[in-house]
């Protein structure tokens, strides 16, 4: 599973406080399911629950929801493109520790879809090959480059890997 470690790169790289402490990020998956059929190909799907907990944190929520909203938008844009997925695509709780700090549980329903071939010349051996998320067409490229404001504040920034 490659989403897990990808967000994690996405959301450590946009928030200011992950970036002095990314010991404060921890992404589990809290139910998953793996999908397959007997046909001639060994290709699979994962579905599963990414739950992302952000551990007494201090900033502004729009700095955790616009990188993830970002990252979406590349690696699973059918959650934002259904209308029967897109209104729980996102969901969240959060626990006021203090007036200053939460700890902010995020989920969201993901999915991989992973091929099999052949590896020439080695009998036997197969490449496992994970597909990327097909461009969407009403989706444009992103700058690599961002920053986040909310009035006069900063609240993230950081470079987007725009690649799949």
């Amino acid at each position: 599973m490659l989403k897990p470690g990808s967000l994690r790169d996405q959301l450590t790289a946009a928030i200011p406080q992950l970036k002095t402490d990314p010991s404060k990020l921890s992404i589990l998956i809290k139910s998953g399911v793996l999908s397959t059929r007997l046909t001639t190909s060994l290709a699979f799907e994962y579905n599963y629950t990414l739950q992302v907990l952000l551990l007494d944190y201090s900033g502004h929520p729009d700095a955790v929801m616009l990188p993830i909203v970002m990252w979406l938008r590349q690696h699973q844009p059918d959650l934002l493109d259904n209308p029967d997925r897109q209104t729980k695509a996102v969901r969240f709780e959060a626990d006021f520790l203090t007036a200053t700090t939460v700890d902010l549980a995020i989920e969201l329903d993901l999915t991989e879809n992973v091929f099999t071939r052949p590896r020439p010349g080695v009998g036997g051996g197969m490449d496992v090959i994970h597909k990327a998320e097909p461009v969407h067409p009403s989706v444009q490229p992103f700058s690599e480059e961002w920053s986040l404001w909310f009035r006069d504040e900063l609240l993230a920034q950081w470079n987007h890997d725009p690649r799949p």
